[in-house]
C-alpha cells in the first residue's frame, strides 16, 4: 500500500509538471514569435566563429540554421523569428563585399549583428564604417549600458573578445551607442524599438564572459522565442547517419590515436557491426612515444581490431601536386606548414588505397570514415561549415582530395557537427576507456606539424620602431628588467577571421628565476598588448635562460630542420617529458591541450634547437587562453617540465607560450619558416627590378582554387610605411613572363585574399 501511494503521488506530480511545462510552452507560443517557426537564421559572412553562434543558440534550446549572407528577406520573414548576422573577414564598404539584402533590417524581426554584422547593420542604415587606426585582436574590458535590453541584468564592466580591422566611425541615425571599449570607441549599438542590435565583439566565444547572457536576452527577452528545441539524441543521430550512408557496405576507419578517430571507430562498430568495420592505424613516423602500441591496446579492449600500417619511410619521401599543378615535396625536404599538411593528407589517402588492397576490401563496396570535427572544417575553410570562411590551416582530414571523396559521397563523417568537449562526452557514453577519451588532442599529421622546419635562414627582422615599441611595453614588468628577443620564425595566427603570418617574440629575465617568483599576470598583460601595439607580431612567449641581445647573430641563428626521423626523435623525447609530468599531476583533465613545439632556434649552439610548451584552455577550440602558472598550471609541474626538457640533448632553450587565441592558433606548431613558401608567381613587370627592402602593400585576389590566375594590381610601399608608391607590378592574363619570377615571403600584417592590405616582404629580385 505504501508503494502504491508513492506511485500515485509520483504520477500526480508528473502530471502536474507536464501541465506546467505545457503552460510555459503555450505562454511562449503566444508571444512575439507566434505565426513563425520558433527558429533563428544565422546569416554567414565568413566568420571563423560562425558555428559557435549556432552552438550557443542550440545550447539554449532554440533551433538555428546557418544560411548564406545574401539570403533574401522574403524567405527569412516567412520562416524565421530572429536573425543573427555573423562576423567575417571582409569590409562592408568594399566593392567586393558579400551580397546582403538591406530589407532584412526592415522586416520587423529582431536582428543581432556580430562584428562584421554590426558594421554591416550600421553601414546599411547610413552610418559610417572606416578602417580602424589599428586592428584589434584581443580580450579587453568594455563598458555596457545595462538599460539596453541586450545587456539587461549585467554588470556595466566586463571582458569581451574584439577582432576587427574596421570600426564604426559614425553611428547610424536612430541607433544609440550602448557599449564602449577602453579607448571610448563605440563597440555596440541598439535600436530598441525595432529590435536591432549590433556588437563589435564576439558574444559566441568563451572569452566574452557575458556572451551567453547576451544571447539569452536576445532570444527570450527581445525575440521572445521559446526554449523548446529538443533535437534527436546526437548519439542516435550519428548512428543513423552512418547506417543511412553506408547501407550494407563496409567501412574503413583511419584511426590516428586521438579521441576523435577512436570515437568514430566505436560509432561505426556500433552502427554496422564489427565484421563490416576495418580500423587502420597509419604509423607515419610522426607519432608520440609508444603511441601506436597504446592505441592498438586500448581499442583492442573495445573489440576493435586495429590493422597497423608502418610507413615512415614512405611518408618522408612523399610528394603531392597542388591546385596549380606544382609538385610539392618530398616531405623530408619541405618547410611550409601548409605544404606539409597537404602532402600528409594526400599521402594518407594513398595509404588508404593500399590498405584497402591489403585487406582485400572492394573499394566500390567501402566507405572511408573520419573523425573530422567542426573546427577542422571551419579552419580549413570548408563549405560544410561555412560558405565564406577563410582558410586558417589545412587539416590533414580536410584536404582537396578528401573534399573530392566527400563530394562523391564516399566519406562518412559522423562528428562533423561536434566540438571536442562534445566528442569526449560521446566517447564516455560509448564506454571507451577514460584514459583514451581524455588523451591530449593530437593532430593526425602528428609531430610533423609540431616541428617548425627551416632551410637554415632567418626571416627579415622587425623594423627598429617596432622593436622599440615592444621594448617599451616590456618595461611594464616591474619586478626585474625584461629582455626582448625576436625569434627567427614566423607564426601562423587567426585574426579578423583570416590567417596571418607574423613575428614571434620571446621575453626573458636576466637572472634564472623560479616559476613561483615570476610575475605571470604582468607577463600575460604584456603579451596581450604586444600584438595590439605592433600589428606585425602575433605570438609572445616567455623564454628561460640568459637574455639574448637584439640584432645579434645569436638571435638570428637557425638550425636547418626538416621532418627527418632524427628531428622527430628529438621532439618525441621532449613531448614525452611533458606528457609524463601531465599524467603525474593529472593535468590531462584540466588542460585542454598542451602542444610541445620544436623551433629551429640555435642561439649560438650549432645544431641545437628550442622547444615551446603551450598549455591551452578552451571549451570550443576556436578561442581560448594559455594556462596561468600557479592557477591552471601548478608551479611544481611547470618546473619539472622545464627541467626535464632542458635536459634533452640537443635542446638549448625552452619557452612558455603566453598567447591567447586569437591572435595565435590553438596549436603553437603552426609557425612558418623563413620564406613561408608562398607559391611562386610569374608576372610581367613594368620596372627593371624590385628592391629587396620593400613590401607589397595592396594585393588583389592573390590566389584562387585554380592557382595564380586573374590577378589584380600590386602597389609597393616602403619598409616602414605601408603606402602606395611609384613602383607597381601588373599581374594578370597576358602579362606573364615565363622566365621571370620572384618569391614573396610573408612579412607583416594579415594575408587577405580579398585585397584587404596584406603586407609581403619581397625576398628575391
Amino acid at each position: 500500500p505504501g508503494d502504491r501511494k508513492m506511485h500515485v503521488r509520483s504520477v500526480t506530480f508528473a502530471i502536474a509538471g507536464a501541465a506546467a511545462a505545457a503552460a510555459v510552452l503555450w505562454f511562449f507560443s503566444k508571444k512575439k514569435g507566434k505565426g513563425k517557426r520558433n527558429k533563428v537564421a544565422i546569416l554567414d559572412a565568413g566568420a571563423q566563429y560562425g558555428k559557435l553562434i549556432d552552438r550557443r543558440i542550440r545550447e539554449l534550446k532554440v533551433q538555428s540554421i546557418v544560411l548564406p549572407l545574401d539570403t533574401p528577406a522574403a524567405k527569412l520573414k516567412e520562416e524565421y523569428a530572429a536573425i543573427v548576422i555573423s562576423g567575417g573577414p571582409g569590409s562592408c564598404y568594399a566593392p567586393d563585399a558579400p551580397g546582403f539584402d538591406p530589407a532584412v533590417l526592415d522586416m520587423g524581426i529582431p536582428v543581432l549583428g556580430v562584428c562584421y554584422g554590426y558594421q554591416l547593420m550600421n553601414y546599411v542604415k547610413g552610418g559610417k564604417v572606416t578602417p580602424a587606426a589599428k586592428r584589434e585582436d584581443l580580450q579587453e574590458q568594455i563598458d555596457v549600458d545595462p538599460k539596453c535590453k541586450l545587456f539587461r541584468g549585467m554588470k556595466d564592466k566586463q571582458q569581451a573578445l574584439l577582432t576587427h580591422g574596421d570600426s564604426v566611425k559614425t553611428v547610424a541615425q536612430g541607433f544609440q551607442p550602448v557599449s564602449w571599449n577602453s579607448n571610448g570607441d563605440v563597440v555596440a549599438i541598439a535600436r530598441d524599438q525595432e529590435s536591432l542590435y549590433g556588437v563589435q565583439f564576439h558574444p559566441e566565444v568563451d572569452l566574452t564572459e557575458e556572451g551567453t547572457a547576451m544571447f539569452t536576452n536576445f532570444l527570450f527577452d527581445i525575440a521572445q522565442l521559446a526554449p523548446d528545441y529538443t533535437p534527436l539524441s546526437r548519439h542516435q543521430a550519428a548512428l543513423e547517419e552512418i547506417r543511412g550512408i553506408v547501407g550494407e557496405k563496409e567501412v574503413l576507419v583511419l584511426v590516428s590515436g586521438g579521441v576523435d578517430s577512436s570515437v568514430c571507430a566505436a560509432l561505426c562498430k556500433e552502427a554496422v557491426g564489427e565484421k563490416r568495420v576495418h580500423a587502420v592505424h597509419v604509423d607515419h613516423g610522426f607519432m608520440r612515444l609508444n603511441e601506436s602500441e597504446l592505441v592498438q591496446e586500448a581499442l583492442g579492449k573495445q573489440g576493435i581490431t586495429l590493422h597497423m600500417v608502418r610507413c615512415s619511410t614512405e611518408f618522408e619521401a612523399a610528394t603531392t601536386t597542388n591546385a596549380s599543378g606544382k609538385t610539392l615535396g618530398p616531405l623530408g625536404k619541405i618547410t611550409s606548414p601548409e605544404d606539409k599538411r597537404m602532402i600528409i593528407g594526400d599521402t594518407f589517402m594513398r595509404i588508404t588505397d593500399k590498405a584497402i588492397a591489403d585487406l582485400k576490401i572492394n573499394p566500390d563496396n567501402c566507405f572511408l570514415a573520419q573523425g573530422t570535427l567542426r573546427p577542422d572544417l571551419i579552419e580549413s575553410g570548408s563549405h560544410l561549415a561555412s560558405s565564406k570562411a577563410d582558410v586558417i590551416k589545412t587539416h590533414h582530414n580536410d584536404t582537396a582530395l578528401v573534399r573530392k571523396l566527400r563530394t562523391e559521397g564516399k566519406i562518412v563523417e559522423p562528428l562533423k557537427d561536434y566540438h571536442k568537449d562534445e566528442v569526449r562526452a560521446l566517447g564516455e557514453d560509448l564506454g571507451l576507456p577514460h584514459q583514451l577519451v581524455w588523451r591530449q588532442p593530437f593532430p593526425g599529421p602528428g609531430l610533423a606539424i609540431r616541428a617548425l622546419c627551416s632551410d637554415g635562414t632567418a626571416p627579415p627582422p622587425l623594423s627598429e620602431p617596432d622593436v622599440a615599441i615592444v621594448t617599451q611595453v616590456a618595461k611594464e614588468y616591474k619586478k626585474a628588467p625584461l629582455s626582448v628577443c625576436e625569434l627567427p620564425v614566423r607564426s601562423v595566427g587567426v585574426q579578423g577571421d583570416k590567417r596571418s603570418y607574423k613575428a614571434a617574440i620571446a621575453l626573458s629575465l636576466a637572472q634564472e628565476t623560479p616559476a613561483k617568483d615570476i610575475d605571470w599576470p604582468s607577463l600575460f598583460a604584456i603579451a596581450r598588448r604586444i600584438p595590439s601595439d605592433v600589428p606585425g607580431i602575433s605570438r609572445t612567449c616567455f623564454m628561460w635562460g640568459p637574455p639574448v641581445a637584439p640584432s645579434t647573430s645569436s638571435q638570428r641563428d637557425v638550425t636547418p630542420t626538416y621532418c627527418s626521423q632524427d628531428v622527430m626523435d628529438l621532439l618525441r623525447k621532449a613531448d614525452a617529458v611533458v606528457t609524463a609530468v601531465m599524467i603525474k599531476y593529472k593535468l590531462e583533465y584540466s588542460l585542454s591541450q598542451v602542444p610541445v613545439v620544436l623551433l629551429p632556434c640555435a642561439f649560438d649552439q650549432p645544431g641545437a634547437r628550442s622547444i615551446v610548451i603551450r598549455p591551452f584552455i578552451t571549451r570550443d577550440f576556436m578561442t581560448g587562453k594559455p594556462a596561468v602558472p600557479g592557477e591552471e598550471m601548478p608551479f611544481d609541474a611547470l618546473e619539472e617540465m622545464i627541467k626535464g626538457v632542458r635536459a634533452v640533448p640537443g635542446i638549448v632553450r625552452v619557452c612558455y607560450d603566453l598567447t591567447s587565441k586569437p591572435p595565435g592558433t590553438t596549436d603553437g606548431s603552426d609557425h612558418v619558416p623563413v620564406d613561408a613558401h608562398v607559391p611562386v608567381i610569374q608576372v610581367g613587370v613594368h620596372v627593371p627590378v624590385i628592391r629587396a627592402d620593400v613590401h607589397v602593400s595592396k594585393f588583389v585576389r592573390a590566389r584562387g582554387r585554380t592557382g595564380m590566375t586573374r590577378m589584380g594590381r600590386v602597389h609597393v610601399g616602403t619598409r616602414n610605411r605601408m603606402q602606395e608608391s611609384a613602383i607597381s607590378v601588373q599581374i594578370g592574363p597576358g602579362s606573364r613572363v615565363p622566365d621571370f619570377e620572384f618569391k614573396l615571403g610573408l612579412y607583416g600584417m594579415s594575408f587577405d585574399e580579398k585585397g584587404d592590405r596584406p603586407h609581403f616582404h619581397v625576398r628575391h629580385e
